[in-house]
């Protein structure tokens, strides 16, 4: 195996004295010695975590970067801006948004509620457990204005795709912004489109928390032309479960970027993100994209939650995706 890292967005800005780095990117690249896949995989973190989530676990076993590599791919593993190895000062990228307590991760993570079906945690379920304490050790918060989050994210991966050449993208959760952008960026640099578990429902409005583009809060490329968000007419109605569904009036205006790639919604037997993964996907192909609906007990994967990508089964959960990527990019590239 072999491994490296570099930054992206390494330009500079005046502070004070003199020049200073403004939302330089971390990325950690891993690679077998002899690459079989025909296309990088790039992995973005979600919400206040890190790429840490894709290098191993909170309990200590192999992450999903570790298994990719064993199956031939060469991996890239991504700090978002302000999150782990990429620095956040105030000074250059804004105000910090609130820290998330671990009662709120354990709630995302591993409630109490769902511990019966909730069969592939690793750990226990209080914030003093060994397990917990290693996953929130490495949590921070994210920027305060998600506006300017997902529009200097969406930079920095272009930039990386730009650097590594077409890849697979697979984001989770509050990175599923950078993620869905990246892809409206780059449409002809992501192969597929991995969403595991995205932030949402589309145009999930709450204080501090608005995705007023739908699946980000930064602009998306739509046809015809949306110069605002406010351009995008919506309507909503409450006959889709305990989460109302929002989706544009029709005509629909269509993701034309992101209607140039496959796209998984990818989403856990015990996870809440499966009272709305069918929103993402209406939202999704009423916008002209090719979307497919990956739940994981639909293929014989069990007792998973918002943590899949470490959960005491992440090889079985992986193996889902992979065969996604296979049936899909089958004919695609040539293996090298």
């Amino acid at each position: 195996m072999q491994r490296g890292f570099f930054w992206v967005g390494t330009g500079q800005r005046e502070a004070g004295a003199g020049t200073v780095p403004a939302g330089q990117m971390y990325v950690e690249w891993e690679s077998p010695r002899e690459v079989t896949q025909p296309y990088p995989v790039a992995l973005v973190h979600g919400g206040g975590g890190q790429g840490l989530d894709y290098l191993g676990t909170p309990d200590g076993r192999p992450g999903w970067a570790s298994h990719l590599v064993e199956e031939g791919f060469k991996v890239y593993v991504v700090d978002r801006p302000g999150h782990g190895r990429s620095p956040h000062h105030p000074d250059v990228l804004g105000a910090m948004g609130p820290m998330m307590p671990d009662e709120a991760y354990l709630e995302i993570f591993a409630p109490a509620a769902a511990e019966q079906a909730h069969t592939q945690w690793p750990g226990g379920r209080t914030a003093d457990d060994p397990t917990v304490r290693q996953l929130t050790a490495g949590s921070g918060p994210m920027l305060a204005d998600w506006a300017a989050m997902h529009a200097l994210e969406r930079s920095r991966m272009a930039e990386l795709l730009d650097q590594i050449g077409p890849a697979i993208v697979v984001c989770h959760s509050a990175g599923g912004p950078a993620g869905y952008l990246a892809a409206d960026a780059r449409p002809d640099l992501v192969k597929a489109l991995v969403a595991i578990e995205t932030i949402g429902p589309p145009f999930l409005k709450r204080p501090g928390v608005t995705l007023d583009w739908g699946l980000a809060s930064a602009p998306l490329t739509f046809d015809p032309p949306a110069a605002a968000s406010s351009d995008l007419r919506l309507t909503t109605t409450d006959s889709h479960g305990p989460v109302p569904l929002t989706l544009q009036a029709e005509p629909a205006r269509k993701l034309v970027n992101l209607a140039r790639m496959p796209i998984a919604v990818v989403t856990a037997e015990t996870s809440p993100f499966i009272q709305f993964d069918g929103h993402l996907l209406a939202f999704l192909r009423q916008a002209g994209c090719d979307a497919d609906q990956v739940r994981l007990a639909d293929h014989g994967v069990h007792g998973n939650g918002h943590g899949m990508m470490f959960e005491k089964n992440n090889r079985e959960v992986l193996q889902v995706i992979l065969d996604w990527l296979n049936k899909k990019l089958v004919n695609e590239g040539d293996r090298s």
